[in-house]
């Protein structure tokens, strides 16, 4: 069973940092023991989405550059038995962490968790290079407008060029109204047009960003249709099973 996850987005704004949050908040709500990394250097989120911001004193490249035990910037987040993160910097940090340290990571954090989920910054760079060796599945979060959908195939591409080949595509911000009035392409269209297995959609929902906003993942709400479509999502991503076609 694949144990480090790596979750990209060809562009920002796709809501990428979002899905690694809730996903990683819905396997321990499950019991899983979870770990979160935030690689998106620089322009660090994570901490926010999980109500962490104020408890953040060390992060992953004081971590790697040994200026604190990996233990110190681990940290266990609010409300939750088996769920812990590690930050990002953040500021532009001359301290690189390569493939190297990544993997070195991952293979310690995989002795105490069942599942690490990287979260790296938009498009392509060097902490996503870092991070592919680490990693056994991407997870490509994108939107349902013809670029965003371009730029996640040229994502794919370029991991499977790196050697990451087992992805998933998970479409966010599905909006029925402008599918309906052809602006967007329909769900169909999308299944159809993709060669990257796609693990789910994501309605556009303003109680997502509502949670967000507030530090507490949207799965968290139990009951809710939301929470079961991430259940869905992750059923399909860890027993390799694409979205249905319609």
């Amino acid at each position: 069973m694949d144990k480090v996850f790596l979750v990209a987005s060809g562009k920002g704004g796709t809501g990428k940092t979002m899905f690694a949050v809730n996903l990683g908040a819905l396997l321990a709500r499950c019991g899983k023991r979870v770990a979160l990394i935030d690689m998106d250097l620089g322009m660090r989120n994570m901490d926010l989405y999980l109500g962490m911001e104020n408890r953040v004193v060390f992060n992953i490249a004081d971590a790697m550059s040994g200026m604190c035990r990996l233990s110190k910037a681990l940290l266990k987040v609010n409300g939750f038995d088996s769920l812990y993160f590690m930050a990002a910097s953040p500021r532009k940090d001359d301290r690189q962490i390569t493939s190297k340290h990544m993997s070195a990571l991952c293979d310690i954090l995989k002795k105490y968790f069942d599942y690490v989920i990287i979260d790296c910054g938009a498009g392509i760079g060097q902490p996503l290079e870092a991070s592919i060796p680490a990693a056994q599945c991407a997870i490509v979060v994108t939107e349902p407008e013809v670029a965003s959908l371009r730029d996640a195939d040229t994502l794919v591409n370029f991991l499977s060029d790196h050697g990451l080949r087992n992805s998933y595509l998970v479409v966010n911000k599905i909006d029925n109204e402008l599918i309906t009035a052809g602006v967007i392409p329909d769900i169909q269209s999308m299944i159809n047009s993709s060669a990257t297995p796609i693990a789910g959609m994501i309605e556009m929902d303003r109680r997502i960003r509502i949670s967000t906003g507030r530090g507490v993942p949207i799965v968290c709400t139990e009951g809710t249709p939301i929470e079961e479509n991430f259940r869905q999502i992750a059923g399909r991503i860890l027993t390799d099973q694409p979205f249905p076609a319609y």
